[in-house]
């Protein structure tokens, strides 16, 4: 009898127990639906400023290689052209976006080009971030080695998850001579309407980046021939490219963010799309804020992801408690991952400060050790802070009860972004 009581509890509770996750998925599924229409409406009748600061481009040396920061798309994508037109021997692009539209076919036009007049390329785009793109328009010349990094791949069902990230890096090197890599993808959107950080580098240390793209292509690109591995033959400590890798488990940028803030004595300047930390990193920032650290952050005010906004405001509570100041870019999506640390320590790269850039997808950050470069970033940042507003606790504690009912509904949510 007592046996058979048990089993009756066990039924009841696993039966309640399920009923109440069900509820609760419902509940999560139903901020997200009703979030996102919010949003949508807001964005239709929402008044836009047109245009936002262009901080400009800014051009430093460090040792034998010059580093070239562009903050404006047009521009950038007007120096990656010019770099594909000109190449010689070998293109490696890697993108994860990459729009069907008047700047993706000037994109696809050029390499097709470049392969036409003898020029090795390499291509590498995310097929899932381009699920909307039709097909027709990835219609590369012959010659043009092409990776469609996989939607489905069996690494999704036969090993750890986090072995199965998205292609989510941003990267260009033309003939072992310049090279590139930031936040921007390909298209006529992030050219004039978006505002974020690229930068280019020449000289020895554009080696950096080939070694990067050639990691994965041999890692993914099987049934294609692998590229050849080569040596810096040279040591250069100042520049250095960060790669996660998830195929292998591998996620060293993570660590680079923490060693840096964790050093910090002066200040701590962090621009990001999506701003969803693990908790070790969001206490290193906290701790550093409550030692006497400047600490900003800027962040969109409304970025292109709702449900990623939703999670990212949880955690500006604690950040606002602390001193960090939070900076709410205003009139149009900023999309740059960048951070500069004491005037001494800078990151330009692909990686966002969420679990998915983190722990989760590939990524490709420069870490570079240069006064004169963080002043460069110092400076942007200085610029882009004029069109913030500034958060304040007293503001944000006296938000709606419906927004602080969305953040702990969804904060569940964070380890999967």
């Amino acid at each position: 009898m007592d046996s058979l009581n048990h089993r009756v509890v066990m039924e009841f509770a696993t039966t309640a127990l399920r009923r109440a996750a069900l509820l609760f998925f419902g509940v999560q599924a139903a901020v997200i639906a009703t979030a996102v229409l919010i949003d949508a409406v807001q964005k239709r009748i929402r008044r836009t400023r047109e245009g936002f600061p262009r901080p400009g481009t800014f051009t430093t040396t460090i040792s034998e290689s010059t580093t070239t920061v562009y903050t404006y798309g047009e521009d950038l994508f007007n120096a990656m052209i010019e770099a594909i037109e000109k190449a010689e021997h070998e293109i490696l692009l890697e993108t994860y976006i990459w729009k069907g539209d008047a700047v993706g076919r000037r994109f696809r036009d050029a390499v097709n080009a470049a392969a036409a007049r003898g020029v090795k390329v390499h291509v590498i785009y995310d097929g899932f971030a381009n699920l909307v793109v039709r097909p027709s328009f990835y219609r590369f010349h012959p010659d043009v080695h092409v990776f469609r990094f996989p939607v489905l791949r069996p690494s999704v069902l036969f090993t750890n998850i986090r072995g199965t990230g998205l292609d989510h890096r941003k990267l260009m090197v033309v003939d072992d001579t310049i090279g590139f890599v930031g936040g921007y993808n390909i298209g006529s959107l992030y050219a004039t309407k978006w505002r974020d950080t690229h930068l280019e580098i020449t000289g020895p240390s554009v080696w950096e980046l080939r070694q990067a793209f050639v990691s994965v292509w041999n890692l993914s690109a099987k049934r294609q021939a692998k590229m050849a591995d080569t040596s810096a033959g040279f040591w250069e400590p100042r520049i250095r490219a960060v790669n996660n890798i998830p195929a292998n488990l591998v996620f060293p940028i993570r660590g680079v963010y923490l060693d840096a803030i964790n050093r910090a004595t002066r200040s701590i300047y962090i621009t990001t799309a999506y701003f969803i930390p693990d908790q070790q990193i969001m206490d290193a920032l906290l701790r550093a804020s409550q030692r006497g650290v400047d600490v900003r952050v800027i962040l969109p005010e409304d970025s292109n992801h709702v449900v990623a906004d939703c999670l990212s405001r949880g955690f500006y509570s604690s950040m606002l408690r602390c001193g960090v100041q939070v900076l709410l870019y205003q009139n149009a999506m900023i999309h740059a991952k960048t951070a500069t640390v004491d005037g001494e320590w800078s990151t330009v790269g692909t990686a966002n400060i969420d679990r998915l850039s983190l722990t989760g997808n590939y990524e490709t950050n420069l870490e570079i050790f240069d006064k004169d470069l963080a002043r460069t970033m110092e400076q942007i940042f200085e610029i882009d802070s004029s069109n913030t507003r500034l958060l304040t606790l007293e503001e944000w504690e006296s938000r709606h009860v419906v927004a602080r009912f969305s953040e702990t509904v969804l904060a569940p949510l964070r380890p999967f972004l």
